[in-house]
């Protein structure tokens, strides 16, 4: 109901004493999060703060990825399919947030990123250490990256943790077997320190699962969890194309903004990042689209 003043009463169960109460800026530590932005140039340029909180956010949406991911891996281990694929769905709402947030850096233009970057010094996203949990815990395993992260012993021990671990797509592979797909021995007993390649046995089982899933009544027929085998490849398949899209937005972003030049990291801009894109992580998903009908 409208009211003269255009304002509305503060009802009377609405608690206004928070003296020595948990509050909404404490259980959220507000105090330290609003406090962790600290622009570098000098004069301070307006537009360093957008280049900070963009990242910064970034690394908190990376936490929560990696969170969901840990429990993911510990679920399919467990042989609980469908509470993995609840948390592989909400890390994919979360891509397309990572994904979104690129708009709001690309409306820094040239002359903008230019006053700042200087401050920057050899800070890069390629120093990124909860980044490249996510690449190992996906598959994308390099054991020489570990040497970027040397100066940082937290950051370099978790990230020496992760590629001792099986990925998602291992744990993934290892629940197929226990089902009785015929994942070949080779592939479960893989080092899983090493960076996940094409395997071509492997499209021979995912060719199975796809096409007894396309069969009139595959659904009804084959029960709730063998259809889920189907459906999770769907879902690891939807995981890629969200990082293949952020990677690329990535690059976009880098080009309308800094063209060619290189990084403040020391790589080679652009072109670097494009090399990204011909990563995979679960090849033979994609190889057996081409498989299925011909």
């Amino acid at each position: 109901m409208a009211v003269e003043d255009n304002t509305r009463e503060i009802e009377a169960t609405i608690v206004t004493d928070l003296r020595e109460r948990m509050t909404y800026g404490s259980y959220l530590g507000l105090e330290t999060l609003l406090q962790s932005q600290h622009p570098r140039s000098s004069p301070e340029h307006h537009d360093e703060l957008l280049f900070i909180i963009q990242h910064q956010t970034t690394e908190l949406w990376l936490k929560l990825v990696l969170h969901e991911l840990d429990d993911a891996r510990r679920l399919l281990a467990a042989d609980d399919l469908g509470s993995a694929l609840k948390r592989i769905a909400r890390v994919k709402h979360i891509q397309e947030v990572l994904t979104q947030q690129w708009s709001v850096l690309a409306t820094l233009t040239p002359t903008e990123y230019a006053q700042f970057r200087g401050a920057l010094a050899n800070a890069s996203g390629f120093q990124s250490a909860q980044y490249r949990q996510v690449e190992f815990a996906l598959g994308n395993k390099h054991e020489r990256m570990l040497k970027v992260f040397e100066s940082s012993p937290e950051d370099h021990a978790a990230l020496a943790a992760e590629l001792e671990r099986p990925s998602l797509y291992d744990e993934f592979l290892r629940l197929l077997a226990r089902r009785g797909h015929p994942v070949p021995a080779e592939v479960l007993e893989r080092d899983v320190r090493k960076a996940h390649v094409f395997h071509e046995p492997l499209v021979e089982v995912f060719t199975a699962i796809y096409e007894r899933a396309g069969e009139p009544g595959a659904g009804a027929r084959q029960g709730v969890e063998d259809w889920r085998a189907y459906e999770a490849c769907e879902e690891l398949v939807d995981l890629e194309d969200n990082f293949q899209l952020w990677r690329f937005r990535h690059l976009r972003t880098v080009t309308r903004t800094i063209g060619m030049k290189t990084g403040t990291g020391g790589s080679s801009g652009t072109d670097f990042l494009r090399r990204a894109l011909d990563l995979t992580f679960f090849p033979e998903l994609y190889a057996v689209r081409t498989r299925i009908g011909a």
